[in-house]
């Protein structure tokens, strides 16, 4: 595993869009311009978005800061699935991914903070892991119909495999082919103080 504050790289595989706002499944794209709001016409782009189970600290409904514009997954990690599901294939679309990219060791496992930063300027800062759920594992369940359950499978099979979702920093245009720079988040040591004493800092 590499230490905090190093560089990988890795490769855009696809670029995708949902621009149906019901419609879980993206579709590729020859390129996507990436605004500060997300990739332009998709159904996730916007500034804010509203609170929901994910954000319990804020009301339901509550506009907040819409951390998750981009929805990123691995070629590596779409191929553990499928053979933890024992399908041929599960593709990126099917996730409603934005971005799939390979050669980035265990994608889900980069830390928030993360930068993903692509040739022509587009930068992508990751807020972290996107849980599997079920609604996903339907869809799918619904390419491999031979499969019944595989949608309750799917939770399972797609643990830390899933991807992540990320912001957007700097804008730009990311294609099929880039090559993308992993910049992980320097190390910062933290500790708690042994004593939760106001007065101890008192001078």
């Amino acid at each position: 595993m590499a230490p905090l504050g190093t560089h990988l790289t890795g490769r855009s595989v696809r670029v995708l869009i949902g621009p149906e706002p019901k419609n879980l499944i993206t579709r590729d794209m020859p390129e996507v311009k990436v605004s500060f709001e997300g990739f332009v016409g998709d159904r996730h782009a916007g500034l804010t978005r509203k609170a929901d189970v994910r954000t319990p600290r804020f009301p339901r409904g509550a506009l907040v800061r819409n951390t998750r514009q981009v929805s990123i997954v691995s070629t590596e990690e779409l191929a553990l699935i499928a053979e933890a599901l024992g399908v041929p294939q599960v593709l990126a679309a099917w996730l409603g991914a934005n971005l799939e990219l390979a050669g980035v060791p265990r994608l889900t496992q980069l830390p928030p903070g993360t930068r993903l930063v692509f040739p022509e300027d587009a930068t992508l800062v990751v807020e972290g892991e996107n849980e599997p759920c079920r609604k996903v594992g339907r869809t799918v369940e619904s390419h491999h119909p031979e499969q019944p359950g595989l949608a309750n499978r799917f939770v399972k099979a797609a643990h830390e495999r899933r991807g992540l979702v990320s912001w957007v920093e700097r804008p730009g245009v990311i294609r099929p082919g880039d090559r993308v720079k992993v910049e992980l988040p320097p190390a910062v040591a933290y500790s708690m103080p042994a004593v939760a004493d106001p007065a101890v800092s008192k001078p």
